[in-house]
């Protein structure tokens, strides 16, 4: 696994919410796709690779997974992203799929290391 590097991304912004540590990972999103930092995304069990989380896919991705670091413009191929596994975020910043709500995916995630706080 490659090591991901911290970015300006890491800096607090309108999607960091808390001085929580943010644990990061690189991960391969699906190609065909063209999702911004904020995506709450999931992982496809068959490709073992992730798209956008929609709550009525039947593939694995259904379950959000993290929440991407970084825009990613994988309309050419596959692409590596970096990943966020933990840490505190802004719900009015995150970009959800069809028929997931905050409070559907908040106690998922939050079991993972995930919380949401609104920033004021």
């Amino acid at each position: 696994m490659t090591q991901y590097t911290a970015t300006e991304a890491d800096l607090p912004d309108n999607l960091i919410a808390g001085d929580l540590k943010r644990v990061t990972d690189e991960v391969v999103i699906l190609s065909g796709q063209v999702l911004t930092r904020g995506s709450v995304v999931g992982l496809v069990t068959a490709s073992d690779k992730m798209i956008l989380s929609l709550s009525a896919a039947g593939d694995g991705s259904q379950t959000p997974a993290g929440i991407l670091a970084e825009d990613v413009d994988a309309t050419g191929g596959d692409k590596r992203a970096p990943l966020y596994r933990t840490g505190e975020f802004n719900p009015a910043a995150l970009t959800l799929g069809a028929g997931h709500t905050i409070a559907s995916i908040q106690a998922g995630l939050r079991d993972a290391g995930i919380h949401f706080k609104t920033v004021v």
